[in-house]
């Protein structure tokens, strides 16, 4: 992966993320609530918080873990855009299942060569062991 490409992947990611941080917030308080005036359902946010200063930092084993946090704003994204009643909150969770897939896809794009690089070193590693094993 080039450099460009990789920053165009964290950049996408940050983005997504802070995104959903945005939208979250601004559904649950005064977009479309639960109930007027907002709800406690904001709180969903709350998780999205602890992956962000490690996201911003590029930290891999945080973009790692939060790949896999963000699949449960895509599931409510994917419920709440398919039942609720409400044609302004179905509209946001095709917005959440958007910023979600975004940021999954552009953590995984940024993170392949970090795998890559992992799964050559193990072998390596595999391999000296064997070879140092006395037959």
């Amino acid at each position: 992966m080039t450099p460009r490409l990789a920053k165009i992947c964290h950049l996408a990611a940050c983005v997504s993320l802070i995104g959903l941080i945005v939208l979250g917030f601004a559904w649950e308080l005064f977009l479309a609530p639960l109930r007027p005036g907002g709800s406690w359902m904001v709180l969903k946010v709350v998780p999205l918080l602890l992956p962000l200063i490690g996201v911003l930092r590029r930290d891999v084993y945080t973009l790692q873990w939060s790949a896999m946090l963000i699949l449960l704003y895509f599931a409510e994204g994917i419920v709440r855009a398919t039942s609720d009643r409400n044609a302004l909150s179905a509209t946001l969770g095709w917005v959440e299942v958007a910023l979600a897939c975004v940021y999954f896809f552009s953590a995984l794009a940024y993170l392949r060569p970090y795998k890559k690089a992992a799964k050559t070193l193990a072998r390596q590693v595999i391999e000296k062991a064997s070879d140092k094993a006395p037959r």
